[in-house]
């Protein structure tokens, strides 16, 4: 039972999350899909009550795939500091509370960092991870991990991105997520590891 590929022509960004669905549709382009939001079908979010990434966005696509009758992608992801011991983590965006306010979720993190007197590089590392799954109406699912290492910076730089990349560096990078162009940085993020994954498996001949 090989990995299935994906042959059909619309698919379910399974995220109410613009940045997100922004990013991953851009990921998409290639491929001339019709990709529509879980926000622009009015898809409940479900609440996401698994431990891992994985288990998270293979509970949000397949959510959306039985709800729309589409195959859906769903991406987890978030913010991993070693100092913190993985956190936020899976609450990456909880951190950002119900406004989902990511420069009060980028203090929460600078501030406990300082707590722990967290000065040196080494200190501040962090990764960065994404989860995808895709998932069919018939709940076969198939799902990839990526992970990039960096170093929180502060205060925060750039606009460009969206969540914590304002005071993410990545390895062997001087800018930040949110400095560093969206074409740069679809090609070398966590996002863009598990993407690429996903395309070697389901949608390349």
């Amino acid at each position: 039972m090989g990995v299935r590929k994906f042959t059909e022509r619309k698919l379910v960004v399974a995220s109410h999350n613009q940045g997100k669905v922004r990013e991953i549709g851009d990921l998409l382009r290639p491929f001339g899909l019709e990709v529509v939001s879980a926000g622009d079908l009015n898809l409940d979010e479900p609440e996401e009550t698994e431990t891992t990434f994985v288990g998270n966005a293979k509970l949000k696509a397949l959510a959306a795939a039985t709800a729309s009758g589409l195959p859906a992608l769903a991406d987890d992801s978030g913010l991993a500091v070693t100092a913190l011991n993985g956190d936020p983590g899976l609450y990456s965006a909880r951190w950002a509370g119900p406004e989902r306010d990511f420069n009060l979720a980028m203090e929460k993190v600078e501030k406990a960092l300082q707590e722990k007197s967290a000065t040196s590089a080494q200190d501040r590392h962090a990764q960065f991870v994404c989860a995808l799954c895709l998932a069919w109406p018939d709940q076969h699912t198939e799902c990839f991990e990526g992970r990039v290492d960096g170093t929180l910076i502060w205060p925060p730089r750039g606009d460009k991105g969206f969540g914590y990349d304002p005071m993410f560096v990545m390895k062997g990078h001087d800018i930040t997520f949110g400095e560093m162009a969206p074409a740069k940085k679809h090609e070398i993020s966590h996002r863009a590891v598990a993407f690429n994954q996903l395309v070697d498996a389901c949608f390349q001949e």
